[in-house]
């Protein structure tokens, strides 16, 4: 195993230069860059708020749109920077790093990421690491409590379902599973926040943040109870619109597993149905739902969390990528994209190492050979 693992790990550094390098490259494609963006702002044009010249801003990542001449007298090629000083648009240029050709900024970025130094926001004035570290516990709270709350739902629900194969109790079932899958998890939320936040109906829970304002003057259990609270309606929406595929791969994967030879042999044996289901059924039906728990989690983390932040008014990493996007704030964009491109490759090996825990039979180093 060790030997399969060290070989991912360096297949991780290709991989990921990879990826930089095509995000890289399609960015420069895009138009309307931080310069344009900052023209615009100056010009009053601005369609997002925020941009601004401000000190700090690194030049080791992105590129405007289109470039601009620099020579006396000429004129800018930034839509919108008409009437401006061409010498006050190349200074703004610098103060983005982008006097420099593409090649130079995406190494020079390359190095600064190798050092996890991933720059400051152009339009925020601190640094993306500090960003990301005020973000991340909206986001690891949306995405630990969904993810378990989804496990720990849709595991015995499928089960269940799988033993109880066309009865009442998994046709109704089936029917709860099929509006949670249909319905997108932002629309729960609405709904959530209609009846128990303040809407028309009861005002049960807050309609925006993680904490309340006075959580700091709390002792912990009071703490405790609030941070839950707060974090009741956006995980309770979230997990409504994740649960449905994760319960049937599992009633899937059970029935898979019941109808097969071994658990005949083992019930003409005369072992127990709740033996066999649980000793023989459970460890080879869990496989594929366990192992991918990683990726799951990833997933609930950084793509499922952006309508829910917004709705419930939390600041967390689906927030920060979003605005970062509208602003083309690069630093935010490629630093977040650098940190959990990383996270997910590694996730990824950890997959792969749960399959073999979880089933001594798969060896993928013996596949590669």
């Amino acid at each position: 195993m060790l030997p399969y693992i060290i070989r991912r790990l360096f297949l991780v550094i290709p991989t990921l230069f990879l990826i930089v390098l095509i995000n890289f490259v399609i960015v420069q494609l895009a138009p309307g860059g931080p310069v344009e963006q900052l023209i615009a702002e100056l010009e009053g044009t601005a369609t997002t708020s925020g941009a601004r010249f401000g000190s700090g801003a690194q030049g080791d990542v992105g590129a405007p749109a289109v470039q601009n001449n620099k020579g006396d007298g000429e004129s800018s090629n930034y839509r919108g920077s008409r009437g401006l000083d061409p010498e006050f648009v190349a200074q703004i240029e610098k103060q983005f790093g982008f006097d420099k050709p593409m090649y130079e900024r995406f190494f020079l970025m390359l190095g600064n990421y190798l050092r996890f130094d991933f720059g400051e926001s152009y339009f925020r004035d601190q640094k993306v690491i500090d960003l990301v570290i005020d973000k991340m516990p909206v986001s690891i709270s949306l995405g630990v409590w969904t993810t378990l709350l989804t496990y720990l739902i849709s595991i015995p629900l499928g089960i269940r379902k799988a033993v109880r194969d066309g009865s009442s109790f998994d046709v109704w079932t089936s029917g709860a599973v099929i509006v949670g899958n249909a319905i997108p998890s932002f629309l729960f939320a609405v709904l959530l926040l209609v009846l128990f936040a303040g809407g028309r109906y009861l005002d049960w829970f807050p309609l925006r943040g993680l904490t309340s304002d006075n959580w700091e003057l709390m002792s912990w259990p009071a703490r405790i109870v609030d941070y839950f609270w707060h974090i009741a309606l956006p995980v309770a929406s979230m997990v409504i619109g994740a649960f449905a595929g994760l319960t049937m791969l599992t009633k899937n994967s059970f029935l898979d597993q019941i109808r097969a030879q071994y658990v005949l042999t083992a019930r003409a044996k005369g072992l127990t149905e709740h033996r066999v289901l649980y000793g023989h059924v459970f460890r080879n039906a869990m496989l594929i739902v366990i192992a991918g728990f990683p990726a799951a989690f990833i997933g609930i983390l950084f793509t499922s969390a952006l309508l829910i932040e917004v709705i419930f008014s939390l600041d967390g990493l689906g927030r920060l990528g979003w605005e970062a996007l509208v602003k083309r704030d690069y630093p935010i964009m490629f630093g977040t994209l650098y940190f959990f491109t990383l996270l997910g490759l590694l996730m990824g090996i950890i997959n792969d190492v749960l399959y073999m825990v979880i089933d001594p039979r798969i060896d993928f180093e013996a596949r590669d050979q």
